[in-house]
């Protein structure tokens, strides 16, 4: 079973289904469903790689509240080891608000909170070390870590052979590559979405894009395409790419975090990049047929079984 600390990012979610508008005044409309969830790019895929069957440590900061509680109370339920997590006074438990649309978009309200507190001397330097994979997720959300601090992260980790993963929730921002350049020499797997991608470089064409991530240090590029499916390319290798399945959209909440859960358990059976990939976009798959970045992966199996068996799109250019 691969040990993965994933670090970064840890959000309570309150998601409501289906929002049409937002009425107007004090006036009410009525939906399907409202849920709470764990989820962020740390702590959504820490509970699908749980789920999946890895050992994973969770690290970051949540407040001193009844939404940090809930964090912990549900990780603990799927096994997920918080010993790491540090809870801050003052500041409460990030949070977002999603009122989910009939298409599966998902405008979101977010609160910062504890996530924006989380440092550098909170970080537990030994688990990393003895960790198989470190996954870091929660760039350009995390600003006491953002820039030199997640470099010096990831370079420990690779001096301390743990495999490296990043992935990051970015914003329109004038200093996107400057934040992250300092990171880009110690990533063994780059996962942003490719429209992620595309913000950080000024960049349209994909190619390019890869080569210039490659060309700063990144070892693997994993571009999350939505409906268009993924890319996985390296130095030295032709494209991968993978097809996405065909599925009713509930909620795409969650799914670049269950990609990256799927993909990390991929590697550690020691499978292909394309059965990685492939498994990854299961997972995905899987979570959008649900409400929330938990929905849909039950096991490792059921994962599986559902990559081997279910339809795809056919791959575009």
């Amino acid at each position: 079973m691969a040990k993965v600390v994933s670090l970064g990012i840890h959000i309570l979610d309150i998601l409501g289904r289906h929002v049409n508008r937002i009425p107007t005044g004090q006036n009410v409309d009525l939906i399907d469903e409202i849920r709470l969830t764990v989820a962020g790019t740390a702590a959504g895929t820490s509970v699908d790689l749980a789920k999946l069957g890895a050992d994973v440590i969770a690290m970051g900061a949540i407040g001193q509240d009844e939404l940090g509680n809930f964090i912990v109370d549900t990780m603990g339920r799927y096994g997920i080891d918080t010993s790491n997590l540090v809870r801050k006074d003052g500041v409460q438990t990030s949070a977002t608000m999603l009122p989910i649309r009939p298409n599966g978009e998902r405008p979101a309200l977010h609160v910062l909170g504890a996530n924006a507190e989380f440092t550098i001397d909170d970080v537990n330097w030994d688990v990393i070390a003895e960790a198989d994979y470190l996954h870091f997720g929660g760039t350009y959300l995390l600003p006491k870590l953002d820039g030199a601090p997640t470099g010096q992260i990831l370079k420990f980790a690779q001096e301390h052979n743990t495999i490296t993963t990043l992935d990051m929730i970015a914003l329109e921002r004038d200093d996107l590559l400057e934040i992250l350049e300092p990171a880009l020499p110690y990533i063994d797997y780059f996962m942003p979405g490719l429209e992620e991608a595309r913000m950080i470089t000024k960049l349209e064409d994909r190619q390019e894009i890869i080569n210039f991530f490659l060309n700063r240090g990144v070892k693997h590029t994993v571009f999350k395409m939505g409906g268009e499916g993924s890319s996985i390319a390296a130095q030295g290798m032709d494209e991968i790419r993978i097809p996405a399945y065909k599925l009713p959209i509930i909620d795409s909440t969650g799914c670049g975090d269950a990609y990256c859960a799927g993909f990390i358990v991929g590697l550690s059976k020691g499978w292909s990049l394309e059965e990685a990939g492939r498994f990854a976009t299961a997972a995905s798959g899987l979570v959008i047929t649900g409400l929330g970045s938990d929905a849909g992966i039950l096991d490792f199996d059921h994962t599986l079984e559902f990559m081997r068996t279910a339809e795809t799109y056919p791959i575009t250019t």
